[in-house]
């Protein structure tokens, strides 16, 4: 354990135990995988760091304890009849955490500084079903002419291009959330660190010690602070998922966001209920950096892809808590038909003669073998993945190496499109919506790490984003994915993820939902 945060959290526990039992404060220790990158909301894109933003800010809906859309910052709404208008009145009275009012036009700042180009946001697609998002995004036109305004301090009004099903389920993401213009202009880079962030969520920022902890502190002008009950969340890396599981059995952990699945067995008959395991809307991935050759040969892409053997890695690596996936999008989306590859369907040897026959072609076997590096961040469920994927390959000529780095490192590579073979990424749904997994393969999207680009994908997915009638909207979506995905590989899918948490029976409120989001604000703590 760092001897920091031991000191540090003995101090806490102390603070705790000598105040008067009216006044203890109740303080969460929660286990998140991995440090945010940033904690501004526009400038982040894992699930870890809208983790720690869900609990600071609140967008214009939010979700419940269930994942479920409710109000949020936006007390109610009106849409258009064409669906295309929505009008949101906000929280009368609603302030940020430094007592200033939240109006509508921190709402019209905060869309436009996402699709800035100037901001450099993973998220800016997020708002392109908004009139004139995408060309803003482009720089064909001005942060100005977005299409949303301030109708006046209370009223924020957004037009769509075409109706938008899952808007409002949108809208809880992390990159539609307001900021502070004041703020912003007073700290510029700098407001999202301790002592400059004025939030408006359940919580504020009090410390951010880098590898250490994050500590949050109850926001008491939060316009349902009376119903917070946790006093203190502190975020606790955890990248080392063995160390993380000590620390829960020691009591220096109440819940962990991930377990090291080699050792499921051991861990229920240890911790029995106390370990959540359920089904998640997420696929894991690897990515090929397809402009660089020869990983631009969808024949070769293809034949690695063949010669993995899924099932091996969902039962033996990750104890049967993970899915083979053939396609991108996860099943479970209603009206939605997934499309998987040509050889979903084919036994393991027959895939495996399959990848042969083409490296043949290539040139590629043992005798001329194929260099590959695989990058991923540090965890043992993934650094266990690749060393599988490694051993699979190695008798088809494929010598893999492998390059470990610390998420935020391995992130931040993916995201500056810089120099690798192939890695590993994981993407979990925003909001239950196909689009949300197929746009990251829309060229220039903020988060199409292999940098596909297909100008046939890309106007399957315009199509849909302007289809007025859902079925047809499904239909694009679909093909959509037959092409980029089963057909060009623009990523290459090996499991559907399911949530593996651990929380202690001290904690209260922690509900189950195939997001796996849990806002601290619904919590309480024994």
């Amino acid at each position: 354990m760092n001897m920091n945060f031991k000191s540090w959290l003995v101090g806490t526990t102390m603070l705790a135990m000598t105040a008067s039992g009216a006044f203890a404060e109740v303080v969460l220790n929660r286990g998140n995988s991995m440090d945010p990158e940033s904690l501004d909301p526009h400038k982040t894109s894992t699930v870890n760091e809208a983790n720690v933003i869900r609990d600071l800010f609140m967008g214009l809906t939010v979700q419940d304890a269930k994942a479920a859309v409710i109000p949020g910052a936006a007390e109610s709404w009106t849409v258009s009849d064409d669906g295309k208008v929505y009008t949101f009145k906000l929280r009368t009275g609603a302030t940020w955490s430094d007592g200033s009012p939240v109006t509508a036009n921190d709402f019209v700042f905060a869309w436009q500084r996402l699709t800035d180009p100037a901001t450099g946001a993973e998220y800016a697609y997020m708002l392109a079903p908004v009139v004139n998002a995408e060309d803003v995004t482009a720089g064909k036109k001005k942060p100005a002419e977005l299409g949303v305004k301030a109708v006046d301090d209370m009223t924020f009004e957004v037009t769509l291009n075409a109706p938008t099903p899952y808007f409002l389920e949108m809208l809880t993401h992390q990159a539609t959330y307001p900021v502070s213009k004041a703020n912003i202009e007073k700290f510029g880079a700098e407001f999202s660190k301790p002592g400059n962030m004025v939030s408006n969520g359940a919580y504020t920022l009090a410390e951010f010690v880098p590898n250490d902890h994050i500590k949050l502190m109850k926001n008491p002008k939060f316009y349902d602070a009376a119903n917070v009950k946790i006093d203190v969340v502190n975020f606790i890396p955890t990248e080392d998922k063995s160390t993380a599981m000590k620390r829960f059995e020691a009591g220096e952990l109440d819940m962990n966001d991930d377990l090291p699945t080699e050792q499921l067995a051991d861990l229920k008959a240890k911790f029995g209920n106390d370990l959540k395991i359920g089904p998640y809307l997420g696929t894991y991935y690897y990515i090929f950096k397809i402009p660089k050759a020869p990983w631009d040969n969808v024949k070769l892409r293809h034949a690695i892809s063949m010669l993995i053997d899924r099932d091996y890695l969902a039962e033996k690596v990750w104890s049967n808590t993970m899915i083979p996936s053939y396609s991108f999008v996860p099943p479970g989306v209603s009206g939605y038909e997934t499309r998987t590859t040509d050889y979903a369907e084919m036994s393991q040897i027959d895939r495996e003669e399959a990848a042969k026959k083409v490296l043949g072609e290539l040139g590629i076997g043992p005798d001329k073998p194929l260099k590959m590096e695989i990058h991923y961040n540090t965890s043992e469920n993934h650094k266990n993945t690749a060393v599988a994927i490694q051993e699979q390959l190695k008798p088809f000529g494929i010598e893999i190496s492998l390059v470990n780095t610390d998420g935020k490192t391995h992130y931040g590579l993916l995201e500056q499109h810089g120099d690798f073979d192939v890695a590993r990424a994981g993407w979990i749904a925003d909001y239950k919506d196909p689009a949300n997994f197929l746009d990251l393969c829309k060229t220039g999207a903020g988060n199409n790490y292999s940098e596909y680009s297909n100008p046939e994908y890309d106007g399957l997915l315009a199509k849909a984003a302007a289809a007025t009638d859902p079925a047809e909207r499904m239909k694009d979506l679909s093909d959509a994915e037959a092409i980029g995905v089963a057909r060009d590989l623009c990523v290459m899918p090996l499991l559907y993820y399911s949530y593996h948490d651990i929380v202690s029976p001290k904690v209260k409120g922690w509900e189950e939902n195939v997001m796996d989001v849990h806002p601290t604000r619904y919590m309480s703590k024994e």
